[in-house]
């Protein structure tokens, strides 16, 4: 038996000045939203990644990117790991309208229901890190 090779995508929780993130909907599958990233490529960078994925889909060129992590699981039989990152808009996103149909920002206290489940992984990942880092030491 042939182990499939591993899948490794990049997901970013993208801030706007008032702290909303951004999450959008997919021509494909689920209408659900879902945070903005993709794949990763064969001997690419996942920061690299997330960047091409943003310029791509949104048009959006980010300024610095925060790793919060890494999730691991298994998709179709194959490992699949997601690398999660954090970073502030300073302009609003232009849908692609090919893979990407609509990009809104939501008040985090107040994200829609139909957010796909790897999105609310990735969040309760990146709100982790964020608490982290203000908690008092």
């Amino acid at each position: 038996m042939f182990a499939k090779a591993p899948l490794t995508g990049c997901h970013v929780v993208i801030e706007e000045g008032s702290g909303a993130i951004l999450l959008l909907r997919h021509s494909y599958g689920p209408k659900v939203w879902a945070l903005p990233g993709g794949g990763v490529e064969k001997g690419e960078d996942p920061m690299a990644a997330a960047r091409r994925e943003m310029a791509e889909e949104l048009d959006l060129t980010l300024g610095p990117l925060e790793c919060a992590g890494t999730l691991e699981d298994i998709v179709s039989g194959s490992a699949h790991i997601v690398h999660v990152f954090g970073a502030v808009a300073d302009q609003s996103p232009r849908p692609d309208q090919r893979e990407v149909v609509e990009a809104k920002f939501f008040d985090f206290g107040v994200l829609p229901q139909n957010i796909s489940p790897r999105t609310s992984q990735c969040l309760a990942l990146w709100q982790g890190r964020k608490l982290a880092q203000t908690a008092p030491e």
